[in-house]
């Protein structure tokens, strides 16, 4: 059975910079050999995305950063995600890997990534893909296009992603760590 990678851009609007991010790390997943699929979180809601990570082996989380950290819609994203602690019923991020990619005008912010990683493996006890990607303006050919350079580079973490999630499903320790707290 395929892995299936799921593609989340976390923008204030769908396309641009952050999705293109996403979609070369999805190609080279997809190239690995996993299923791919992207949802534009200003489009699909919250409740649509966490709904799409019940059938997710791994996630993407693409983000524009605003003000030093990922934006604002990501954060809501997050909050409404449950992780099977204090009565929550559900926890659809557990057992999954994650890849960050992070966008921004310069690269002055590039340090935001490190805090998504923490919240996405401290409080969801998600296997995160490290380093994380941070793409500025000079990664783009025009909005929509990455270089060539860093189109290798996000697809160099789709295909790492897609290992990681595959040693995820093949071990029962790494799909059984929960939070702890």
């Amino acid at each position: 059975m395929p892995l299936n990678v799921l593609g989340v851009v976390a923008g204030p609007e769908p396309g641009g910079r952050t999705a293109a991010a996403v979609a070369g790390v999805l190609a080279g997943a997809e190239k690995a050999g996993a299923s791919v699929s992207r949802l534009e979180l200003s489009q699909a809601g919250a409740d649509g995305v966490i709904a799409a990570f019940a059938t997710a082996d791994a996630v993407v989380f693409g983000s524009p950063v605003y003000r030093a950290t990922y934006s604002a819609l990501l954060k809501d994203l997050l909050e409404r995600t449950e992780r099977g602690k204090w009565g929550e019923k559900s926890a659809p991020l557990q057992g999954t890997a994650a890849a960050t990619v992070l966008t921004g005008a310069s690269g002055h912010h590039f340090l935001a990534v490190a805090d998504l990683r923490s919240v996405l493996a401290g409080f969801f006890a998600v296997q995160v893909l490290s380093p994380g990607l941070y793409f500025d303006h000079g990664a783009y050919v025009d909005r929509s296009t990455l270089t060539g350079d860093s189109a290798a580079l996000a697809a160099g973490h789709g295909a790492a992603l897609a290992d990681l999630a595959t040693a995820i499903r093949a071990s029962t320790a790494l799909s059984a760590i929960t939070p702890q707290v």
